[in-house]
């Protein structure tokens, strides 16, 4: 089924796959996991953030968040 894409917009390119329109099957090729505090991922063309005293807690009680086997 045909889709239609609005505007876009790319600041930068770090690596990846961007896809555009339909797709069947999408699955991830490599998995990582990142901690930042509060604020720290915010993108966009003017940014103001005003965070006051944070922690971010970096304890993960499972072991297995996304597996990769079967997964070529």
């Amino acid at each position: 089924m045909p889709s239609i894409v609005g505007p876009i917009k790319i600041n930068s390119v770090g690596g990846g796959v961007v896809n555009f329109g339909d797709a069947f099957y999408l699955s991830p090729k490599s998995t990582s996991k990142t901690n930042a505090g509060s604020g720290a991922f915010n993108t966009g063309d003017f940014i103001n953030t005003n965070n006051g005293v944070n922690a971010t807690n970096t304890f993960d009680p499972d072991g297995n968040d996304q597996q990769l086997a079967a997964n070529a």
